[in-house]
């Protein structure tokens, strides 16, 4: 799943030679909380590396690398029921602004089209400029509380007992279609 846009920045599936690079990835997209007052999150350790490692088993991470074959941002998602569930998507903070983000979820788009899914799914701060924004300016739109299905409200219950406030966060949605990518 090799391809190149005209950022120069090339998406494949990560290695697990990568993971360590994944955790950095992670925790230096994390800084920019510090600038709006959520210092926990810019504080938190990264995810546990064995757990990113079992992510790159499953071909569920694909990675956006430069010309100079430096890992620059990935997408982690995992295939539900009708959709695909981005669980985290992040770009280093020095490649902000180039659109990295929005071809990683394309990349997943696509994915999720060939495996004959309907839809992605995720979940985000609903006021934070470079969340539910900017996902709105990718498509996505906000689920209802009321229409969120069993397993988006255990995910709500595991993000309140890792300490998230959920009531500054929504579930997103972007149908995909059907067909070639």
């Amino acid at each position: 799943m090799q391809t190149q846009d005209s950022l120069s920045v090339t998406f494949r599936f990560a290695a697990l030679r990568e993971a360590e690079l994944i955790r950095a990835i992670e925790y230096d997209a994390a800084q920019r909380f510090a600038d709006i007052d959520m210092v926990g999150i810019a504080s938190a350790r990264p995810m546990d590396v064995d757990f990113v490692r079992r992510k790159i088993r499953a071909s569920e991470i694909v990675i956006a690398v430069d010309r100079d074959a430096h890992c620059v941002g990935f997408v982690m998602f995992v295939q539900m029921a009708a959709g695909f569930y981005i669980e985290e998507l992040d770009v280093l903070r020095a490649w902000a602004g180039r659109r990295i983000g929005a071809a990683l979820m394309e990349r997943v788009a696509g994915l999720a089209r060939t495996a004959g899914a309907q839809r992605l799914v995720l979940s985000t701060f609903r006021e934070v400029p470079w969340n539910a924004p900017y996902y709105r300016r990718l498509g996505f739109s906000v689920i209802a509380d009321a229409n969120l299905d069993e397993r988006l409200r255990a995910l709500r219950a595991a993000h309140v007992a890792r300490g998230l406030d959920e009531s500054k966060r929504v579930f997103m949605r972007r149908e995909v279609g059907v067909g070639p990518a």
